[in-house]
């Protein structure tokens, strides 16, 4: 089932957190940031929603760093539960679509629920001061093929942070797969918890 994200909380400051990346280094999220802002971008291996854009997306992260903005990327669904997102997963991913930025593995989910993320992909656009002023689709297509025309609605967004330290007021909730959460073992099935 999708799940759709909500939309900008402006003013928003960044979390930091230190990640280990498929490059085998640990990277910053700080770090990652341009001298203009930082998009951080949930994404993971097998959801649908990414792998039809994540073409896209490498796209925008290269054409964003002409602008001074940042680009990195964090998985943070369970791979116990959903294999294809494993670390080991992750580095193929990475290598097949030669990611031009960190792809980091938020393995406890801290980052994840710190950011409030809720679906993949979910984009975070942070200014300068890495206050957020983005958080919305990629663009309009969904799982779709682009069409030609198609408004880049995160590119156009972080052009506008990178000039002028703010997003559009108008934004559009980015949809994908739902973030696999790790089950909570002190809870049982049935909602209750658990005896110890």
């Amino acid at each position: 089932m999708a799940a759709i994200a909500p939309l900008c909380d402006f003013g928003w400051k960044a979390v930091d957190a230190r990640l280990p990346g498929v490059d085998g280094r640990a990277h910053s999220l700080f770090d990652c940031a341009g001298p203009n802002g930082l998009v951080v971008a949930f994404i993971c291996n097998h959801c649908p929603y990414v792998k039809a854009v994540i073409d896209r997306i490498v796209r925008e992260a290269i054409d964003l760093e002409t602008y001074g903005i940042g680009f990195v990327a964090i998985n943070a669904n369970d791979a116990n539960a959903y294999p294809d997102d494993s670390f080991g997963k992750m580095k193929a991913f990475a290598d097949e679509h030669a990611l031009p930025f960190p792809y980091l593995h938020d393995e406890d989910q801290s980052v994840a629920r710190a950011y409030g993320a809720v679906c993949t992909p979910d984009f975070f656009g942070f200014n300068r001061a890495l206050e957020l002023q983005y958080r919305g689709r990629l663009d309009a297509s969904r799982k779709e093929a682009a069409q030609p025309g198609l408004r880049r609605d995160l590119y156009k967004a972080m052009i506008a942070v990178a000039g002028t330290a703010r997003g559009p007021q108008e934004q559009h909730a980015s949809i994908g797969c739902s973030i696999k959460w790790k089950v909570d073992p002190s809870w049982s099935t049935d909602g209750q918890t658990a005896l110890s």
